[in-house]
């Protein structure tokens, strides 16, 4: 192990980093950080309802059109993965390979993106754990379990959620060690249960697979017909397939990270398509009554209970919590990786401060301390709003899918002209001869999806106040220009790596 560490301490200081991070997780452990950020038994017990709803059981067919969208830009990913080893992902990337400003742009979207969707993930127990026992119900009343379209269900999402952005920051706080035990458990625990469940729900099959072609007649008031529902629904598998660079984040604390970091990536979202898509296929041929009003408003812990009863269906539901709460360390992981990566290039305001590693565990404790409460703020300002959960998710993901296209965009460019892949790219994962095809894919598809989930249509964000339906739109646009002012303030676009965090004797 050691001589492995060293010589990928070695590689780190090619880049003119030294080795701060504790370099300790393998290759489970890396394919774990990105499936558990996707996170079936969160994404779809969270957002399966909204879904189904939109598309009725037709809706399904926006899974592998988004993984094979989702599928491009990962693919991209693994190439920077195995040439750029470094924390920070998408960040760090762009770097490499476009201007200053744009890279700039894209770790600081990415942030605050991440922290939007700890928020956002962190409302998730409210669908699982008032459904498993109503303990957990602390406000409302019978109507509110389970659901965040009351005033109730919203408020008492809120304060689970704070509960659970808690636990997370303490754990990020002690160190990584701990925190990918726990994640691997975690993971270990979902792909247990999600294949499990399809099982057990394939035993209760009752109608067969030409479900997936029943629209629900929700094309009805559509301009656009069925093809504007079914746009509206592909809005969840965006939710579901994100995050996958997770695992490129933890590049400087992975064993061999140009080995395991791109297979990570693409195995992470593979998987979830897989087991995700066998599961709602399955499950709506399971359920008792495919029209029933509560897939719409409950989704998949409905599904479940009602087809399996209440004993083993609060049994999956538990192992959802667990996903669930694995799901937003993840993601705060992630987030905690994306500023220490800018601020130790100087590109952040107080950068010395962020970019500090704990001596004792290893991790940067401030950042930690920002994302958790920040994600906490958010929370809490919007307690007792019930459209919340809505608005949040569908922010994150466009924050995210941004900065995917300032690294699939330049990277397309790169390749146009001859400039990628580099001369030396040698034995890391490359696309060959695909590359053009696949590169050219994910722009168009992450552009595409960008114009989808940012589109202020009342089916999404309601038409009752312009600040909801405009919300995606105008919150990306603050947060853009807030970043441009920052960048002309204090001139971060200039990548001027502190000292502390070079190679002693070189510069970065």
């Amino acid at each position: 192990m050691t001589a492995i560490d060293n010589s990928d301490s070695d590689a780190l200081a090619g880049f003119g980093y030294k080795q701060e991070l504790e370099r300790s997780l393998g290759s489970f452990s890396s394919f774990a950080a990105g499936f558990s950020y996707i996170s079936i038994l969160t994404g779809v017990f969270q957002l399966f309802y909204f879904g189904f709803g939109a598309g009725g059981p037709a809706f399904i067919w926006t899974w592998p059109l988004v993984f094979l969208g989702q599928l491009a830009v990962a693919a991209c990913f693994a190439e920077m993965a195995g040439q750029f080893p470094l924390a920070g992902s998408v960040y760090q990337w762009s770097k490499q390979i476009t201007k200053p400003l744009t890279s700039w742009l894209a770790g600081w979207i990415m942030s605050i993106g991440a922290i939007v969707t700890a928020a956002a993930v962190a409302v998730a127990y409210q669908v699982i754990l008032p459904q498993v026992t109503p303990f957990f119900q602390f406000v409302g009343g019978p109507d509110d379990v389970g659901v965040f379209t009351t005033p109730g269900g919203a408020q008492n999402a809120i304060l689970l959620g704070v509960v659970l952005v808690v636990f997370c920051t303490t754990i990020n706080i002690i160190g990584v060690r701990l925190m990918s035990r726990i994640n691997n458990f975690g993971v270990a625990v979902e792909l247990t249960a999600v294949v499990l469940l399809i099982i057990v729900l394939a035993f209760h099959i009752r109608r067969g697979p030409q479900v997936v072609f029943d629209t629900s007649g929700t094309g009805d008031g559509h301009s656009l017909g069925y093809l504007g529902a079914f746009l509206v629904a592909a809005l969840m598998s965006a939710y579901v397939f994100y995050g996958f660079d997770t695992a490129g984040a933890l590049a400087e604390e992975t064993v061999e990270p140009r080995r395991h970091a791109p297979r990570a990536i693409l195995r992470a979202i593979t998987a979830a398509f897989v087991v995700g898509g066998l599961l709602m296929l399955v499950g709506m041929m399971a359920v008792g009554d495919i029209h029933a009003s509560e897939l719409s408003t409950s989704g998949m812990p409905y599904l479940v209970k009602s087809t399996l009863g209440d004993g083993l269906g609060n049994a999956f539901l538990v192992c959802s919590a667990i996903a669930i709460t694995v799901c937003c360390l993840a993601v705060q992981t992630a987030a905690i990786r994306m500023i220490f990566s800018m601020a130790r290039d100087g590109r952040l305001p107080f950068g010395a401060a962020l970019s500090k590693v704990s001596p004792r565990s290893k991790t940067p404790v401030l950042p930690a301390l920002i994302t958790g409460g920040l994600a906490i703020v958010l929370l809490v300002i919007n307690i007792g709003n019930q459209r919340v959960f809505t608005v949040l998710t569908s922010i994150a993901i466009i924050l995210f899918y941004v900065p995917y296209l300032m690294v699939t965009g330049p990277m397309l460019l790169r390749r146009l002209r001859g400039h990628w892949p580099r001369p030396e790219h040698g034995e890391f994962f490359s696309l060959g001869r695909w590359g053009l095809l696949v590169n050219i894919i994910a722009v168009v598809y992450g552009a595409g999806m960008t114009i989808n989930l940012a589109w202020p249509r009342p089916e999404v964000y309601g038409n009752d106040a312009w600040y909801y339906q405009w919300g995606a739109v105008v919150f990306t646009a603050v947060i853009v220009v807030v970043g441009l002012v920052v960048v002309a303030i204090t001139r971060r676009h200039r990548v001027t790596p502190l000292p502390a965090a070079q190679v002693q004797g070189e510069a970065a």
